[in-house]
């Protein structure tokens, strides 16, 4: 059984995802946790190579914490299907949107769902045979105890599809409850007790063998034990009826040495009957495992919705696009992580860089730079992995790979500088990108002075475009922002943030060209109070025009 509510023809690495969970909740509560059995766990696997960084530049882990509400499988899964949707493709995206619109319409029956499986996967904490797994006894007993144990949450699952099956119209729902209706009918699942039930051996094992060489027994079958009921007549027949011979024994209560023989020969008798009990134990319990997995995505994406609808932050389902369009256009886009930190609501943005390859952001400090700029990479991140985004409207090409480089505090190592630490992770990006790339830089080689960072910037930006690597940068060069203003006109979009003659901020982006002023009067304004910053710039016009 396959549940495929991520993708249509394939799993997601869910072992994965829960293990990464298992470490997380460890690093939450203190408690100690079982590594994977197989080699160390590899927290990398299956994630891009920056993870770390995109998740820093981008305030990813706020958004994690509101989906998750304190589940540490919401939050691993949602992460791993966040920052790996810089590979998806359309398809996909097209797929997911549509089962999320399902479960945005019926929330309370997707917790339901999920409920179920936690519950299910909760029971069988802890189940683990160890060194007992090389007795086929022991391995029976355990497969009857988990299968009877996870039948009953089967059951539960089915319920669910035949009340709620019909309100559901994504295809990705639509097979999942069709795959429960067909392989679970109640028939099915009846005969499946009875069967259970009947692999106790209340009435005894029947074996049968065969002699082989030596005369060695072989060819081990379990046959199920002949028993009804019978009345008096079968009695009474059955005195007069000629039978076959039948040959038996007994042990006497302190042969230990017959009991492990007798033991050992039930052992083989019950072999391949335990180790295909236990394969379908185990596979009924990877559905349950992968299914909560897969079903923990789409009960954070309804958390988040919840908490930015309960504010009254608008949300839309994006209209993606193939890379090759260079479309990129919104309208009321907003940063999703400070609209989750603050009780305000988030002033938006509009733009229109269908066809850009380069916008650049310029403006005054705190002026809503670096928050657009987070707020295009966690919407080009949410689009891309099938969820809503925070606009009112958004629509943009896929990209191949999402990169950010944003200034970075002192080394408080002191094993390089601003300058040269800025370079080396901008060598790491290069190494990694490809033609359909976005960068996001914000204030990228503003450690050195404007003329020398203003060339490196320029140089490696013309590079990048030339192969076809899409830009988003926010500076405060005046010479970098006015050489690619001067050069690129038609080919590039120009926003600045908006100020006031007062010095107060809009917080809003508009299209503008880059201005040489870098607004002192601010800076004045952060340092002293109100009346001192005021006489300190009039004396400094006054000399000025003096």
């Amino acid at each position: 059984m396959r549940a495929h509510l991520l993708y249509r023809d394939r799993d997601i690495d869910w072992k994965w995802v829960l293990q990464a969970a298992l470490e997380h909740e460890a690093v939450r509560t203190g408690h100690y946790y079982l590594r994977q059995r197989n080699g160390v766990f590899d927290r990398q696997r299956g994630l891009p190579w920056n993870e770390e960084p995109i998740t820093a530049d981008l305030g990813l882990e706020t958004l994690l914490r509101s989906m998750a509400r304190d589940d540490d499988c919401v939050s691993e899964a949602s992460r791993k299907i966040i920052l790996a949707g810089a590979t998806e493709d359309l398809d996909t995206i097209f797929y997911r949107q549509a089962i999320l619109r399902d479960c945005l319409n019926l929330p309370e029956v997707v917790r339901d769902l999920y409920a179920v499986v936690v519950e299910a996967v909760a029971k069988r904490k802890g189940d683990y045979l160890g060194t007992l797994a090389q007795y086929p006894d022991y391995v029976l007993r355990h497969a009857i105890e988990q299968l009877e144990t996870l039948l009953t949450f089967l059951k539960k699952l089915r319920e669910i599809a035949d009340l709620h099956s019909l309100k559901f119209t994504a295809e990705g729902w639509t097979g999942f409850f069709a795959m429960l209706q067909r392989d679970l009918p109640d028939d099915y699942l009846n005969d499946v007790g009875d069967q259970l039930n009947e692999l106790k051996f209340h009435h005894g094992e029947l074996i049968s063998a065969q002699l082989g060489k030596a005369n060695k027994g072989g060819n081990y079958t379990l046959h199920r034990v002949p028993h009804h009921r019978w009345i008096w007549w079968d009695w009474l027949v059955g005195m007069f009826e000629e039978r076959p011979a039948c040959y038996s024994f007994e042990l006497h209560p302190r042969d230990e040495a017959g009991g492990r023989a007798l033991g050992l020969l039930q052992s083989r008798g019950i072999a391949i009957a335990a180790d295909a009990l236990g394969q379908a134990a185990d596979h009924v319990r990877d559905f349950f495992l992968m299914l909560r997995v897969e079903l923990a995505f789409y009960v954070g994406c309804i958390n988040l919705h919840e908490a930015l609808t309960q504010k009254g932050e608008p949300l839309c389902m994006p209209q993606p696009a193939p890379p090759e369009e260079r479309q990129l256009s919104f309208h009321g886009l907003y940063d999703v992580g400070l609209s989750l930190s603050i009780d305000a609501r988030v002033v938006g943005n509009d733009a229109d860089g269908d066809g850009k390859d380069l916008v650049i952001i310029t403006g005054p400090n705190t002026g809503g730079k670096s928050t657009f700029l987070r707020s295009v990479g966690l919407a080009q991140l949410m689009m891309q992995c099938g969820m809503f985004v925070p606009a009112e409207r958004f629509r943009a090409s896929l990209c191949q790979g999402l990169f950010t480089h944003f200034k970075r505090e002192e080394d408080a190592s002191m094993q390089s500088g601003k300058f040269e630490e800025e370079l080396a992770r901008m060598s790491g990006i290069i190494d990694h990108v490809s033609t359909r790339s976005m960068i996001l830089l914000n204030e990228s080689f503003a450690s050195t002075n404007e003329r020398e960072g203003s060339k490196v910037a320029r140089q490696i930006m013309s590079s990048l475009l030339e192969e076809g690597v899409r830009i988003l940068c926010v500076t405060h060069m005046y010479e970098l922002a006015q050489g690619f203003y001067e050069q690129e006109q038609g080919k590039a979009l120009f926003l600045r943030a908006q100020r006031q003659t007062t010095g107060a901020r809009t917080f809003k982006l508009l299209p503008g060209e880059p201005q040489r002023t870098s607004f002192g009067e601010d800076l004045y304004k952060g340092i002293f109070d109100a009346d001192t910053a005021a006489s300190h710039c009039g004396e400094i016009k006054e000399k000025v025009g003096a």
